[in-house]
């Protein structure tokens, strides 16, 4: 049965008056925190001053005036000497004979936490039979004497001594349990190598950051426990650190291409702290971020422009139109065809502005890859030569994951499309997909045309750089680049030994799948939390709801069963829905953030990394489609 705090406090009330010596307790402040009935006793001390908080200084003064240190010329002086030296106070052992003629030792040691602990014992009996020693004992000489008092009190002090050693080694064991506690839950690899490279420390989540590695560390040279290709991207760093810099650096692991920040912070006796973790989630959403910035920069630049552009081309277009229909030169006809034929394409590149410069954000939702990769096929095989075949490799897992089926099939066929136009009459265009770790989705598209001349390889993902002269826009490969960094993934292009290369990476996210069972919806606004409601009962959960993280997590603790955790970043209280998705431990449920923050905002930036973000306003066919459940028919 759990104690309560009176009932613990009770027994060790009781277990203190036990003792047979004297006990007290001083916090910082000088303040009584702890005694018990044998302090008040042996000093005959009043009732006020052996209650929690009473001041040092007046029990001092009382023991002074009581006659227990002796006569006394300057009361005030006296105390204040004390006070003074308990304000500085370190181990010590006393002997004093008291004013009824007792005889007791002092044994006093420091707190961790500030102030300090007494004890009292009284020694008068073994003073009585040393000094009935000397009396009786005439065969022994005063030397000898004085050399078993002074043993005697030399062990007294030396035990008072050994008893303070033990104390201060068990609060230093105790402190570090505590420390290598925190570290080891610390989401990161800390450690320590000494001037030779060895490990000298480690908290146990090397494997953690780098996949594939052995946890156990200690005692093996850092080149062994890391393999050759990390050790190689290490090792300069690391003998910067050791001729004394701190450098902080990042690189992608090769094993599963994750983005890993490692910092070497040197130490006085040549070895080196070593700190790594892996940023690889923070690198996407800070490329998200980048190009959210980049968009609401370009979006600013040409709304203005196409504007304009788009009065000229109406100016135009009219002119033009009422040209056609009058008598004109020969020849004049196939000038306003042509001057009608610019003006629309005109047209169409604005409207391609537009779409690359809207606020239009990404909408994930739970995607079937393999048949996302069917349905290409399908749709690209048409528009392609009869003597241009395509392939689609799909080497991808079961799992749904969530990525914008829309935007991303359009920048797959951009690039099927301008395969097709490099290979011309005749070729093979190769699309293959495939999970790099648990940390990227990849997907390439290769041909068997000329590949990409330099200028193109420098410039071909430039807005408005095209090889096909009139026919091209220029925006293609910048649209597939906008839709890959808007996701926080890369884009990278290049030749093979058969031609050109695109590859794009997108991050590995696994879509929540829908069980039904019980939904938490954490929602701090009340008309809110009304609309939302019903959309998830429609979906098949029973719905608990909370308007705060602190509350969102008791309820976990106390509920069970709760599938779905459905909140909004801003919450009531300073905790926010990302940091909801960070409290969360080991095999809590999903959970799918919403928010009206823009694409901007730092909040909404960490979400990204920290979980599926919808955009408010939302139906309840985009949260059916996020958590992979077809969504019930009006």
């Amino acid at each position: 049965m759990k104690q309560t705090n009176a009932q613990r406090a009770a027994m060790i009330d009781a277990g203190l008056n036990l003792i047979a010596q004297a006990l007290s307790v001083y916090d910082s402040a000088l303040r009584l925190a702890a005694c018990n009935h044998r302090f008040q006793e042996m000093f005959n001390l009043p009732p006020e001053l052996v209650q929690e908080g009473a001041s040092f200084s007046d029990t001092i003064r009382f023991i002074a005036e009581q006659g227990d240190y002796g006569p006394i010329d300057d009361i005030d002086m006296f105390v204040q000497q004390r006070v003074d030296q308990a304000r500085a106070f370190v181990p010590h052992y006393v002997e004093r004979q008291r004013a009824n003629g007792k005889v007791i030792s002092i044994e006093g040691a420091p707190l961790p936490q500030g102030g300090w602990v007494t004890v009292y014992t009284d020694i008068s009996r073994t003073k009585r039979v040393e000094e009935l020693l000397r009396a009786k004992s005439e065969e022994l000489s005063d030397q000898v004497l004085s050399y078993t008092e002074e043993l005697s009190a030399t062990n007294r002090n030396l035990a008072a001594t050994i008893k303070t050693l033990e104390e201060t080694q068990r609060q230093l064991t105790q402190i570090e349990a505590r420390t290598r506690l925190t570290t080891e839950m610390m989401p990161a690899h800390i450690a320590h190598v000494d001037h030779e490279g060895y490990y000298t420390f480690t908290n146990g989540r090397l494997s953690y950051v780098f996949p594939g590695r052995s946890a156990d560390v200690l005692g093996r040279h850092i080149a062994d426990a890391l393999g050759p290709a990390a050790y190689a991207r290490i090792s300069p760093h690391l003998a910067a650190a050791y001729q004394g810099d701190s450098p902080v650096f990042e690189f992608t692991e090769d094993q599963d291409s994750r983005r890993l920040r490692v910092a070497l912070t040197p130490d006085d006796a040549g070895g080196v702290f070593i700190l790594s973790m892996d940023v690889t989630e923070e690198t996407q959403a800070r490329v998200a971020l980048q190009q959210a910035r980049k968009r609401e920069i370009a979006a600013q630049m040409t709304s203005g422009l196409a504007h304009d552009f788009s009065n000229l081309l109406t100016i135009i277009l009219g002119m033009q139109t009422k040209l056609a229909p009058m008598d004109l030169p020969t020849g004049a006809s196939e000038l306003v065809e042509g001057t009608l034929s610019a003006a629309r394409r005109g047209g169409r590149l604005l409207d391609r502005m537009a779409e690359m410069t809207s606020h239009r954000g990404l909408r994930p939702e739970a995607t079937d890859l393999h048949a996302l990769l069917a349905e290409l096929k399908i749709l690209a095989t048409p528009s392609l030569p009869q003597g241009v075949g395509l392939s689609v490799l799909d080497n991808t897992g079961s799992d749904p994951y969530l990525l914008d089926a829309g935007r991303l099939q359009d920048a797959l066929l951009n690039l099927i499309l301008n395969a097709r136009d490099a290979c011309g009459l005749s070729g093979q265009i190769t699309v293959a997909a495939h999970l790099v770790g648990q940390t990227w989705i990849e997907f390439s598209v290769g041909d068997t045309g000329p590949g990409f001349s330099p200028q193109a390889l420098n410039n071909a993902l430039n807005p408005f750089y095209t090889t096909k002269g009139q026919e091209g826009s220029g925006l293609g490969l910048s649209m597939v680049y906008d839709m890959v960094k808007s996701a926080g993934g890369d884009i990278r292009i290049g030749n093979t030994v058969s031609g050109a290369m695109v590859t794009l990476r997108l991050p590995y996210r696994v879509a929540p799948l829908a069980v039904g069972g019980i939904a938490l919806l954490v929602e701090d606004s009340d008309a809110l939390r009304a609309t939302y409601r019903p959309l998830l009962m429609d979906l098949g959960y029973s719905v608990l709801e909370a308007t705060s993280a602190d509350e969102a997590v008791a309820l976990l603790a106390d509920v069970e069963g709760i599938a779905l955790i459905l909140s909004d970043i801003r919450l009531e209280g300073s905790a926010t829905g990302v940091d909801l998705c960070h409290r969360l431990g080991d095999g809590a449920p999903p959970v799918v953030l919403m928010t009206s923050l823009p694409p901007s905002d730092p909040h909404h930036q960490a979400a990204l990394a920290a979980a599926p973000l919808l955009q408010k306003p939302f139906e309840r066919s985009q949260l059916a489609a996020l958590l992979h459940q077809e969504a019930p028919h009006e």
